[in-house]
């Protein structure tokens, strides 16, 4: 069972939640209004991770994530991930009906974490779409759908909201590099100079 949930990757749903939770609160929103997206973003997290361990674990270099799938079948985490994909939709599909406009939000995330996927080798602009996929879109999202918009598009922040989001974004931003230079991901194919040079313009 504990082998089953470390697949999951569960602890990687702050990820997506800690971005909605601080729309909800900055905002003074009703979460209950937002539990829906809440639950959906949490089953779309568990999707992202299993179709990411799908892939990578054809590589024999990525020993952490066959350690972790170690027992599983290719096929069996995918099937996880398409489970958890139709779970997360469910969940977004009665915020979905109310706001169509949602529905263009979520497309871009989805197709901006398939990118995520596929795409390791492009390491900035990789982790640069993930920062979007997973903190600005879901902020954008819970916006919208409390009804704050502007241009009957854009979801309408402060200043003060665009600086959080900033914040945010610089610290996940640097400390992925960070764990990736460490775990010897994707930052690791760049000289050790490059690595360290990207990780300080980062952290400022």
């Amino acid at each position: 069972m504990s082998k089953g949930f470390k697949l999951l990757r569960v602890e990687y749903l702050f990820s997506v939640l800690v971005p909605c939770l601080l729309a909800i609160y900055m905002n003074n929103y009703d979460i209950i209004d937002h539990i829906w997206i809440l639950a959906g973003f949490g089953f779309y997290a568990i999707t992202g991770n299993t179709l990411n361990d799908a892939i990578d674990m054809k590589d024999p270099n990525e020993k952490e994530t066959l350690e972790r799938v170690a027992g599983f079948h290719r096929k069996e985490i995918l099937i996880i991930s398409i489970a958890s994909f139709i779970l997360g939709t469910a969940c977004f599909l009665k915020s979905l009906l109310e706001n169509p406009l949602l529905v263009i939000y979520l497309i871009i995330i989805i197709i901006m974490v398939v990118f995520y996927c596929l795409n390791k080798s492009l390491v900035i602009i990789n982790q640069i779409v993930l920062g979007i996929s997973h903190i600005f879109f879901p902020w954008f999202m819970i916006k919208i759908n409390a009804g704050d918009i502007f241009m009957n598009f854009l979801p309408d922040l402060s200043l003060f909201e665009w600086l959080i989001l900033a914040s945010v974004a610089s610290v996940a931003f640097s400390g992925q590099m960070l764990h990736e230079m460490i775990d010897g991901d994707s930052l690791a194919r760049l000289s050790p100079k490059a690595s360290q040079l990207i990780i300080w313009i980062a952290s400022i």
